[in-house]
């Protein structure tokens, strides 16, 4: 479907999806809750890899104010070299695209509200983005956060999203009922979230097991705001951060699960004094390992992504990138990136991809294991009609 016919057919599947919200009485009031500080800006790029392979989505097109930007979802299936365009069709992307990889291939993929649209559509696959078919939609903006939507890795079908407003909702297999689990003023009351001061949810997960994981940024200095619900009572995860830590503002910028681990990428400090830190955990979110910090000397983060076993890749806009993984005992800076870069795509063994974007298209960088220079290996152009969201 090309770009155009799939904005054509927008109307009629958003009028579908309205009909569908409004047919769900039982839905969470997740908008009534009350005002909360609003999360640093948390880059919507990102890719993140499974055991199919991996998903990477970034803003493509023009001006966002002329409604000219338009998400895209690409994968590269695990053992591949070349990425596959498989955006959803038939509803406008231009407030970002929210993707939550559940069991093998299936995903689900949520539009974030923008224009008129005021409730956020879900759509999803199960045979890595061939197809896609619309589930009932989330009646509430979702967060503006890449960790704002997940789905339970047993493949029940639970999925957990984080509204705009700082509520946490929770949806039976096939999302056709949404219920409140907790919101950032009900967490907040509770010990743990008085522990941390809450402020504001930045992301939410499934843990190994099953239990919902929520987290956020704190008003009290060198505290991490995880939280874990243990049968309906809201615990603090056992995160112990360095002594640096202690006088400095902490905020979970990302939360993911994946082969049995979870992985959280946490912000320390601002401006000029803010740094990275990696934590993994096991099962049941017991123990964390913390990795060392990544000094950002005062360049904003444009994307973090997820790769196997627990690697964590941040990009800056200064044009730089640095990997971890779990037990090493530093970030090792990756060669200058290729201009126009979103995210950096990680693999279980071989190269990293960069993905630069320009305009319509997509070139993909390769990086070797060790090596020192980005190679050109794909281009991609992308079919956008400009215009057609205005």
């Amino acid at each position: 479907m090309t770009r155009l016919s799939r904005h054509l057919a927008s109307a009629a599947c958003l009028a579908a999806l309205a009909a569908a919200a409004a047919g769900c009485g039982s839905a969470a009031p997740a908008h009534q809750a009350s005002k909360v500080v609003t999360p640093p800006a948390i880059p919507l790029s990102t890719a993140t890899t499974t055991t199919v392979g991996t998903w990477a989505t970034v803003v493509m097109g023009g001006s966002a104010a002329q409604y000219n930007n338009f998400w895209e979802l690409f994968i590269r299936p695990a053992g591949a070299s070349s990425w596959t365009l498989v955006t959803p069709p038939g509803t406008a992307d231009n407030g970002g695209l929210v993707l939550a990889a559940g069991a093998g291939p299936s995903a689900i993929t949520a539009f974030r509200p923008s224009q008129d649209l005021t409730y956020t559509p879900l759509i999803q696959t199960s045979d890595s983005g061939h197809l896609w078919t619309a589930l009932s939609p989330l009646d509430a903006p979702l967060a503006s956060t890449p960790a704002a939507l997940a789905v339970r890795q047993d493949g029940s079908g639970q999925v957990l999203a984080l509204t705009a407003n700082g509520t946490a909702v929770q949806a039976s297999p096939g999302a056709t009922r949404w219920t409140t689990l907790a919101s950032a003023r009900t967490l907040a009351a509770t010990q743990a979230g008085r522990q941390c001061g809450v402020r504001a949810l930045t992301a939410a997960a499934y843990l190994p097991s099953g239990a919902p994981l929520l987290a956020g940024a704190c008003s009290r200095p060198g505290t991490a705001g995880l939280f874990v619900d243990q049968d309906g009572s809201w615990q603090a995860a056992s995160l112990d951060l360095p002594p640096s830590m202690a006088g400095q503002d902490i905020t979970v910028l990302r939360v993911l699960t994946a082969t049995n681990q979870t992985v959280a990428l946490l912000q320390a400090g601002n401006g000029r004094h803010t740094s990275l830190l990696a934590a993994w955990s096991g099962l049941a979110a017991g123990q964390w390992t913390i990795s060392v910090p990544l000094e950002l000397h005062g360049t904003a983060l444009t994307s973090a992504s997820f790769g196997p076993a627990g690697s964590v890749a941040a990009v800056t806009g200064a044009g730089s990138a640095a990997v971890i993984t779990r037990g090493a005992r530093s970030w090792q800076r990756l060669p200058t990136l290729p201009p126009g870069t979103s995210t950096i795509a990680l693999a279980a063994a071989g190269p990293a991809d960069a993905l630069a974007v320009h305009g319509s298209t997509l070139i993909v960088w390769q990086l070797p294991a060790g090596g020192q220079a980005w190679t050109r290996a794909q281009v991609i152009n992308v079919p956008i009609q400009y215009g057609s969201s205005g």
